[in-house]
């Protein structure tokens, strides 16, 4: 498979991924010492900053790093990559809570227009639990299934769209799953939490699905690895997103339960 990193544009690529990233961290770390300096908002908590930087570093790993490069002849190295840009990345994106950080940044009149926009019916459909299941897990089953795979490593247009499509709906999904910012088409913890078994159920069966049946141009023994880390480390992350949404729950109900014992 041709290697679309190699040479003077690649390069070029690998630098620009680089300085985006450094760009990205320095804008967060700015916007929340900026927004800790206003007298009416908490101090922005230290944790999140070091979410968004792993996650930004997660990104960058997938994408301009030694991994990227691998991941052109070696579909561990491509599952690896998988992993930090579809799941851990988003995961700890989401955490870093940066629409919270943005609306605390802007000035009034733009974090309204921001705040009309998260109210919007789009923003509604493509956030739905449902919606953001099918654009991740399906996504993955039509790039592992089909042509799809040995084509986005013959073009770099297919290539860079595939990695766009996975990150935004590994991100997508993770926001449907876990309300960290501010989210105006809410759907119950019961909800949420049947939708993502059925996600979880479609992510196992593809991985296993990989295994026995693996995309055009991968070796077996590549295919059968790269599968069980798919598989082991999705679950891995899955679980952190688990434990996650149960807490929330677990908060959510934390003071209705109070009340029930003080009427008793």
């Amino acid at each position: 498979m041709p290697d679309h990193h190699g040479g003077m544009g690649g390069g070029l690529m690998d630098a620009g991924i680089i300085v985006l990233s450094l760009l990205l961290i320095g804008l967060y770390i700015g916007g929340g010492i900026h927004s800790s300096r206003i007298r009416h908002l908490h101090r922005w908590p230290w944790f999140r900053y070091v979410c968004w930087t792993a996650g930004v570093f997660c990104v960058w790993g997938a994408t301009g790093s030694t991994i990227a490069d691998q991941a052109h002849h070696d579909f561990r190295a491509h599952m690896l990559g998988h992993l930090l840009l579809g799941m851990l990345g988003p995961l700890l994106l989401v955490l870093a809570a940066p629409v919270t950080l943005l609306l605390r940044t802007l000035p009034v009149s733009a974090a309204r227009n921001v705040s009309r926009l998260l109210r919007s019916s789009y923003a509604g459909f493509i956030t739905h639990p449902v919606t953001a299941t099918v654009l991740n897990i399906g996504g993955l089953w039509l790039l592992y299934t089909t042509p799809l795979y040995s084509m986005m490593h013959g073009n770099p247009w297919i290539h860079g769209a595939v990695h766009l499509h996975v990150f935004l709906a590994g991100v997508l999904f993770t926001t449907a799953m876990i309300y960290i910012d501010p989210v105006a088409h809410r759907f119950s913890f019961l909800y949420r939490i049947v939708v993502f078994i059925f996600a979880l159920a479609g992510h196992g069966i593809l991985s296993k699905y990989v295994y026995a049946f693996p995309p055009d141009g991968v070796p077996q023994l590549q295919a059968e690895e790269g599968a069980k880390l798919m598989y082991y480390g999705g679950d891995v992350i899955d679980a952190a997103i688990i434990f996650i949404l149960c807490l929330h729950w677990y908060k959510a109900a934390a003071p209705e339960k109070g009340r029930e014992t003080a009427r008793r």
